[in-house]
């Protein structure tokens, strides 16, 4: 092992070209934590967040990424073995401490989850924060059941894209939205039953398709259209906000009689590396390289081609998830 490695840093926030490769020490893993050798990073809305200067709480310079796939490279307590495949995420990666845009990261063990597969790296590395998110909305945040109908509002996201996965394999009637009649097939190509071309009011025509309101919805665009998937959604059922594709978090004037459709329940769901255990990340990638589920990888990067990365993922034409490798 050399000691230095590629790393991607942000001295400040700024566009795609303030993202600079530039060679620093590898890290020296402490007490409580895991030295990973990365091999792939996904790229998500949290890191471009940050490059915005979004972001709360982070501090610079930094090493952007919030999840990262690899083998291990030392660990201090023992708890992992040397080659060992692992995943690793949030917890403050690519935030208050250096993240997964490199070639080495060294990460809390509480944030690293081991797992055995012979998917190639670019796949495995769009799966951590993808799978953690998309299933924690689905079993935590909406409590989905077999049989019921779910409308997925950002459907081409890669949450999304994955979320429809899931629900599919879980028996559930899947109704997803796009802005883009593009990605239509796309969404086909995954399973999903019902697409909707969203146009910033799609109620009428969920209901049409489900009447009465679907029984679950995950809302992934953010507060702008939250109150349609509200209107979407029937008495008792249940939305979920998980995402904010469209950079908007907050509800000005919140008044919850006026807001609410009567008797539609609002959830929200922020997870962590703790909600993907082990076993619902093993047995994830054992299907999708049983040929059960599949992937959504849009595009791959090389960890050189980060500024084109982020300008990609900026421009929102992807359908699923962008991936950067380390490989020289």
């Amino acid at each position: 092992m050399t000691d230095t490695m590629r790393a991607v840093v942000l001295d400040a926030p700024g566009p795609p070209e303030a993202l600079q490769l530039r060679r620093l020490p590898i890290p020296n893993p402490g007490p409580g934590s895991v030295l990973i050798r990365v091999k792939a990073f996904g790229l998500n809305r949290s890191e471009l967040h940050t490059r915005l200067g979004l972001a709360d709480g982070v501090t610079f310079p930094r090493v952007l990424g919030i999840e990262a796939v690899g083998v291990v490279a030392a660990s201090n307590g023992g708890e992992f073995t040397v080659g060992q495949q692992v995943a690793a995420m949030m917890g403050g990666m690519g935030r208050t401490y250096d993240g997964g845009y490199a070639e080495y990261t060294s990460v809390p063990t509480a944030q690293v989850i081991p797992f055995e597969s012979g998917l190639d790296w670019a796949t495995l590395g769009a799966v951590p924060e993808m799978l953690q998110t998309s299933n924690g909305s689905l079993t935590i945040g909406l409590d989905a059941q077999p049989g019921q109908s779910i409308l997925i509002r950002g459907g081409t996201s890669s949450v999304g894209m994955t979320t429809a996965i899931l629900a599919k394999q879980l028996g559930m009637t899947v109704l997803s939205t796009t802005r883009n009649p593009n990605k239509v097939d796309a969404l086909k190509r995954i399973g999903v039953d019902h697409v909707v071309i969203d146009d910033g009011d799609i109620a009428t025509a969920v209901r049409t398709i489900i009447d009465g309101g679907v029984d679950k919805a995950l809302e992934l665009i953010g507060t702008p259209t939250l109150p349609d998937t509200l209107r979407a959604t029937r008495v008792h059922g249940v939305v979920c906000f998980t995402g904010m594709l469209s950079n908007e978090w907050t509800v000005d004037e919140f008044y919850p009689i006026d807001y609410l459709p009567r008797g539609v329940r609002l959830a929200a769901y922020g997870g962590d590396a703790s909600d993907l255990s082990a076993e619902v990340l093993q047995g994830f990638l054992d299907a999708v390289a049983a040929g059960r589920a599949t992937v959504p990888v849009h595009r791959v990067f090389t960890i050189d081609q980060i500024q084109e990365a982020h300008a990609y993922l900026e421009s929102g034409n992807a359908a699923g998830k962008l991936v950067v490798t380390t490989a020289e």
